[in-house]
């Protein structure tokens, strides 16, 4: 668990990285990501670095989920889709801020250790789900927000199709292995609207079933 001076350096770090949403600041504070580490690296939980996990992926620095979950502007109501749940910390994270998360993966080992923890903090409001996410979940579309969390060369068709109209999607665009740009869509009356936030960098956006 986070101490309160750790707690304190923490907040700090997001705020001075430009995570200024209190919503998102107190979702934050309020999820451990010491929960979704294990092994070696958890002492090293709260500082604001990616992180191996299990499956060759990793869990992204607490800056720029605060940003990416920022960009989505959640309401209470909001009906929201992440793909790649990879520890979980991020679907976490979004469950404080909306009714309803479905989060996709294609590893199942990542699914099954995320659930487990999804569990253990009550966290009921997220189904957690093994798949194919650059087809999004067509069963439960519309969305309202759409988190990406593996770079894709260019938004996803069937993810921009399962977005709502006023809806937001938040996706990490660009070659792997080069600098890739976080970008916002949101979709309008007449299209998609799309704005450069940040450059990032992500593991890529991989079609298929992972063999784990």
């Amino acid at each position: 668990m986070m101490d309160a001076e750790r707690k304190m350096q923490f907040l700090f770090a997001l705020r001075s990285m430009g995570v200024t949403d209190t919503r998102t600041l107190t979702a934050m504070e309020t999820i451990d990501r010491g929960a979704f580490m294990r092994g070696i690296f958890t002492g090293r939980a709260y500082e604001d670095m990616p992180l191996p996990i299990a499956c060759g992926q990793t869990i992204s620095q607490p800056s720029i989920v605060g940003l990416m979950t920022q960009a989505l502007s959640i309401r209470p109501r909001d009906k929201v889709l992440e793909v790649g749940t990879g520890s979980g910390y991020q679907a976490a994270i979004l469950s404080q801020l909306a009714r309803r998360i479905y989060t996709v993966d294609r590893h199942r080992r990542l699914v099954r250790e995320a659930r487990v923890i999804f569990e253990r903090l009550d966290l009921t409001n997220i189904t957690a789900i093994t798949g194919d996410g650059s087809f999004g979940l067509p069963d439960q579309a519309p969305f309202d927000r759409i988190l990406v969390t593996a770079a894709a060369e260019d938004p996803p068709g069937p993810l921009l199709a399962q977005l709502r109209q006023g809806g937001i999607m938040v996706v990490p665009v660009g070659q792997s292995d080069a600098v890739q740009t976080l970008i916002k869509v949101t979709r309008g009356e007449d299209g998609f609207d799309y704005e450069e936030l940040r450059p990032v960098r992500f593991v890529p956006l991989i079609e298929g079933l992972g063999q784990d």
